[in-house]
């Protein structure tokens, strides 16, 4: 994954995980970036996870043949990139580290020290003479912590990403669904509640002749891929609609919810509708649904009253969708109850501080299991929810 003679990849590959950040599943392993940059005054961009240090330090060993480092430039403090500051500095004691502010103030916390006989902090703005290669620095708060900068190669145009454009999964593994896929799964669950944040970086991104995207997790992006890249990040950050379709999410204890969802999915399919992306959410990954729910603009969820309000795994997962910004989408609900359906309004409820969240005045209530007149509902929330 070489960018070029003098911007060489030093990364690595992990197969050891399973849950990233304790949460995500990654079945085909997880990537951390690194990268250095060879010139009058040598960089290198951020480290790698801890279990990876001496894989990484020997990666720079063989970049460097013989020389040293000048710089070691921490974009994110998150410790899948971070860990490895202090035995960067062990091995290489005369470089300079070059951060944000806040930054620095985390590293005290991480290694209990904030290396102020080596700071060189930057913001926005600031700017870093290699030689041939300069370092534009962006403050990129809140892509996803609040200390992070991305940087701007201005000879070669490379524009070093952080977190931002990263995806699941480890590098030397093809991904056959390509970018994209992970790429979105990855961003609604990491980055997805900071779309103003993302935009605004964006916006600034919008000014640079880029012609490379090297980001701290998935492979480098060049060319009409680095391209696409950036328009799937503004329909993302902006919470717009990337593919027309309907995502029906559903729980059902008995299975009468789950054939309620069913219909409504074949009913929508007959109905013309492009895409019918349905899922039962107790047994799909949580983040592959989340995904689903931004990418489409229409969402319908299904469930069945608990305790008088929203069955639990279906209420933990509007707030999955609540605390990343959930905005601007058509929402259908249907509800299930033995005796007294009361799902529809608690989920309605569950939206109220939710932005642009248009209700289908059409809702169907199901007592156990489906009827000609469950049907009948199910027609009239179809016909709302297409148009």
């Amino acid at each position: 994954m070489q960018l070029s003679d003098s911007i060489k990849y030093i990364g690595v590959d992990d197969h050891k995980i399973d849950l990233f950040e304790g949460q995500f599943d990654v079945p085909a392993g997880m990537a951390y970036n690194s990268y250095i940059i060879l010139d009058d005054k040598i960089a290198v961009m951020d480290t790698v996870d801890e279990d990876f240090g001496e894989e990484w330090l020997s990666n720079i060993k063989k970049a460097l043949a013989g020389k040293n480092p000048d710089y070691l430039v921490v974009q994110h403090m998150e410790m899948d990139h971070s860990s490895n500051i202090q035995k960067f500095v062990d091995v290489y004691p005369e470089a300079k580290i070059v951060s944000s502010k806040m930054a620095f103030v985390m590293m005290k916390s991480m290694f209990g020290t904030d290396f102020a006989d080596k700071q060189v902090v930057v913001a926005e703005g600031s700017k870093l003479e290699l030689g041939k290669h300069t370092l534009n620095f962006i403050a990129a708060p809140n892509v996803h912590w609040p200390e992070v900068i991305f940087t701007y190669e201005s000879n070669e145009k490379v524009l070093f990403s952080a977190d931002g454009f990263g995806k699941f999964g480890a590098n030397d593994v093809e991904d056959p669904e390509g970018w994209a896929c992970e790429a979105r799964r990855y961003y609604f669950g990491i980055v997805g509640k900071f779309g103003a944040n993302v935009q605004a970086v964006l916006k600034k991104a919008a000014a640079l002749e880029i012609n490379t995207i090297a980001p701290l997790h998935g492979p480098i992006l060049t060319g009409a891929d680095a391209k696409e890249a950036v328009r799937l990040y503004d329909i993302w950050s902006s919470y717009g609609v990337e593919s027309e379709g309907v995502c029906v999410l559903y729980t059902s204890v008995y299975g009468h919810t789950k054939a309620v969802a069913e219909k409504f999915a074949e009913i929508l399919k007959a109905k013309g509708c492009p895409k019918v992306a349905i899922s039962d959410l107790a047994r799909e990954d949580t983040y592959e649904c989340v995904e689903d729910a931004f990418r489409y603009g229409k969402l319908v969820l299904a469930t069945t009253t608990y305790n008088g309000g929203i069955f639990p795994i279906m209420k933990d997962f509007i707030g999955h969708l609540t605390e990343r910004n959930y905005q601007n989408r058509k929402l259908g609900l249907i509800e299930n109850g033995s005796w007294a359906p009361m799902a529809n309004k608690a989920m309605a409820a569950a939206f109220e501080q939710s932005k642009g969240i248009t209700i289908c005045e059409a809702k169907v209530s199901v007592k156990i299991s489906m009827t000609a007149e469950t049907t009948s509902q199910l027609e009239k929330l179809a016909d709302e929810i297409l148009n």
